[in-house]
């Protein structure tokens, strides 16, 4: 038994962010897409249960059940009331740690549809979805890897509109923006728009029109305080947002990845090819987004 499931990373589109509740949870609303750029999470027989990493960020994650990973793995084999079976469990980590990726999460996703499906457990996919929502708010987009618009705490979801495909550039200065820290900083000056989403259309003809409507009509609240406690975010961006090619540079998620998007594939390439000289200390991806992959 090898098997394997690709774990795609997460950009957040556009991020808006409300002050926090009576219970600390900042509510949010975002349209979340994923890369043809991740992880990969694989199986395969061993005597008894085992979890390891391998990657270029592998030695950078633990390996206990703090681990998304493990805990969903355990979590999943609960659900059907049995132990966990004799397998040796893999995750290349291929994207950066604490980078606004949802890499965790995903992680955790490719893991579950790998389990379900190898071992041939009777789960609909509403209890999967249970098991991956109770790893958090990124839990259930980060299990399918498609397209989705999430609001309240990350529960509430509902369709994203038709995109067209789009090319991108991923960066990360191999800085970690914990999501906590941000959080807090962004606690001292919540944005007094809140987490309404935009107004927004049924479809997307062209990269152009995605662009202009993200630029216009949204922004990432949680992009300012990133910036502010990791100033080489910005740098990312003002680099991004310098260079031909750039429709859009904005930072996904809590940070540190940012990305630019860009009218073709030919373009993300020579972007990404350009920043990589400029500054070959970043980590670079060309790829696509949307999803599922």
């Amino acid at each position: 038994m090898r098997r394997s499931a690709f774990a795609p990373a997460k950009v957040n589109l556009f991020l808006h962010v409300g002050g926090p509740d009576a219970e600390g949870y900042h509510p949010l609303s975002s349209l979340m897409v994923f890369a043809d750029v991740g992880d990969t999470v694989s199986i395969q027989p061993a005597d008894a249960p085992v979890f390891e990493t391998t990657g270029r960020f592998g030695r950078d994650i633990p390996v206990d059940d703090s681990n998304l990973v493990v805990r969903a793995a355990w979590w999943l084999h609960a659900a059907v009331g049995g132990p966990a079976p004799p397998l040796r469990l893999i995750l290349d980590k291929a994207l950066p740690i604490a980078a606004g990726l949802g890499g965790g999460s995903s992680d955790a996703g490719a893991a579950l549809r790998l389990l379900r499906e190898a071992l041939g457990y009777d789960l609909s996919d509403a209890e999967l979805e249970a098991v991956a929502g109770a790893l958090g708010a990124d839990g259930v987009p980060c299990l399918w890897g498609a397209p989705v618009l999430a609001r309240g705490r990350g529960e509430r979801l509902s369709p994203a509109p038709a995109l067209p495909e789009l090319h991108a550039v991923l960066v990360n200065p191999l800085v970690p923006s914990p999501t906590g820290a941000v959080y807090r900083a962004y606690d001292a000056a919540v944005d007094p728009r809140g987490e309404a989403p935009p107004p927004t259309p049924d479809a997307f003809e062209s990269a152009e029109e995605v662009c202009a409507w993200l630029a216009a009509m949204t922004r990432n609240d949680l992009e300012a305080p990133a910036v502010a406690l990791e100033p080489r975010i910005g740098e990312v961006l003002e680099l991004l947002a310098g260079e031909p090619e750039a429709l859009l540079a904005r930072m996904s998620g809590s940070g540190a990845t940012c990305f630019a998007l860009c009218e073709s594939d030919i373009e993300a390439e020579g972007l990404a090819e350009r920043v990589e000289t400029m500054r070959p200390d970043w980590w670079v991806k060309r790829c696509r987004l949307g999803g599922p992959f």
